[in-house]
């Protein structure tokens, strides 16, 4: 199986992926060994889980949003897939240059919910979203400057990294898709 794309994206996937699963486990092992408490209460696991739905639904619809930008006017067709060419400024851009950042972040707490784990919805998932937040924050950024140079720089001076504007998150969460 060959993978289009380059290795740094591959990485971040594969680390993101075995965040949630590993927090998942990990979390869920600590539930099951204290027999007692609201892991244990099936109206928790209700509730739980309708939060984690609706927060699963919000987190697709952010990183859908900024990743059909992207796909649309971000990359030619000689480009692999997840990747970009073209510095991509308009739409949800406008208003911040890591929408999807709020997809990736929204993951782990939704998958904490839908599990109906007090320990990864209280500790793990929180430090997780943290950690997710700095790698994109950290590494994204880098590879925009290297990318796009002098073209970024005037964007980022322009456009902040992430907005919690209602208007910003409205667009992000609320609405359809063009």
């Amino acid at each position: 199986m060959k993978i289009n794309t380059s290795v740094s994206v591959v990485v971040r996937i594969v680390l993101w992926l075995g965040l949630i699963i590993g927090g998942s486990l990990l979390s869920l092992k600590i539930d099951l060994q204290s027999k007692e408490g609201i892991f244990f209460n099936p109206l928790f696991h209700i509730f739980s889980f309708i939060v984690g739905f609706v927060l699963l639904r919000f987190a697709f619809r952010a990183a859908a949003k900024g990743g059909k930008e992207l796909a649309r006017f971000g990359r030619d067709n000689t480009m692999p897939r997840l990747e970009t060419n073209r510095l991509v400024s308009t739409g949800i851009y406008a208003q911040m240059r890591h929408p999807m950042l709020f997809g990736l972040m929204l993951i782990p707490l939704s998958v904490a919910f839908l599990l109906g784990s007090p320990t990864f919805i209280t500790m793990v998932a929180p430090l997780e979203m943290i950690f997710i937040a700095l790698m994109v924050l950290i590494f994204e950024e880098m590879e925009c400057k290297k990318k796009f140079g002098k073209e970024y720089e005037a964007y980022a001076q322009k456009v902040s990294m992430v907005c919690f504007g209602w208007r910003c998150l409205r667009e992000l969460f609320l609405c359809k898709e063009d």
